[in-house]
């Protein structure tokens, strides 16, 4: 279990987060909502240690993930897999080699600068690769891509790490409705499937209820709300976006999430 308390973080003057406090159960989908500038972002990158809190803690299991460093930080970033709004793919290099990233963790050194990869991670990256349908441009490089194909090449370079969570702080933000639907569907297969843990950054409402099993809402730095889709109403809602409900709440898919595809086999990544 993952467990957050009165986890803050400042910049100066300003309080990115202030005194953030949740557990979250293995296998959950969960939303982080809230308007510009609440502190999404910030929470997750301190989860995953990308930013250092300014106070509070971050349990896993009863490790104490704010006192990690050195190699154990390592391994903590690669079981709490980012994936990031801009993708952070390495585009001179191509497709493959971008999602063996993602084995960084568990590979010396020196056979990533020489790209010598072991068997093993060669078949997890190609396994996770013809899951999201991009094999054929697994030769190709990454700055070629579409905006939707790079973030497919983005989870599947998460999901080889073998994470227990994965933390996407606003997956789809810059894409067009199908590629968004088709990152959205990515990761609840990955949820499902797998039973990784999902923590999910989203600015629209109508998504963050299509998705997710549970959702916490955050204005100014503090949660506000914490409860199942069903409970947050139009009225909460107004309240936490403010000036900005009437974009995120207009905002109606066009689609429905149906059957899942099928599932990712196993093999490969167990």
């Amino acid at each position: 279990m993952l467990e957050v308390d009165g986890l803050t973080c400042r910049f100066g003057a300003k309080t990115a987060v202030d005194n953030a406090s949740f557990s979250v159960q293995p296998g959950c989908f969960v939303g982080v909502i809230g308007r510009s500038g609440a502190g999404k972002s910030t929470l997750l990158r301190m989860i995953n240690r990308l930013e250092k809190p300014t106070g509070g803690r971050i349990l896993f299991e009863g490790v104490d993930v704010t006192a990690l460093q050195g190699r154990d930080l390592r391994r903590w970033r690669a079981r709490s897999a980012m994936i990031f709004q801009q993708f952070n793919l390495v585009g001179r290099l191509d497709v493959l080699t971008n999602v063996l990233m993602g084995r960084l963790a568990g590979v010396p050194q020196w056979r990533s600068l020489i790209q010598l990869w072991p068997q093993d991670d060669r078949a997890i990256a190609i396994s996770a690769l013809e899951q999201f349908d991009m094999m054929p441009m697994a030769a190709q490089r990454a700055d070629q891509l579409s905006g939707g194909q790079q973030q497919r090449v983005a989870i599947a370079r998460a999901l080889v790490q073998q994470p227990d969570i994965i933390l996407a702080d606003e997956p789809i933000a810059s894409l067009d409705p199908r590629n968004t639907r088709i990152v959205m569907d990515a990761l609840l297969r990955i949820n499902k499937h797998f039973g990784i843990t999902v923590i999910c950054n989203l600015h629209s409402l109508d998504l963050a209820r299509t998705y997710c099993d549970r959702l916490i809402g955050m204005s100014a730095g503090r949660i506000v709300f914490d409860g199942v889709p069903a409970a947050l109403t139009d009225t909460i809602a107004r309240e936490l976006y403010d000036l900005e409900a009437g974009e995120v709440m207009d905002e109606t898919p066009d689609f429905v999430t149906g059957t899942l595809a099928p599932a990712f086999g196993t093999a490969a990544v167990a």
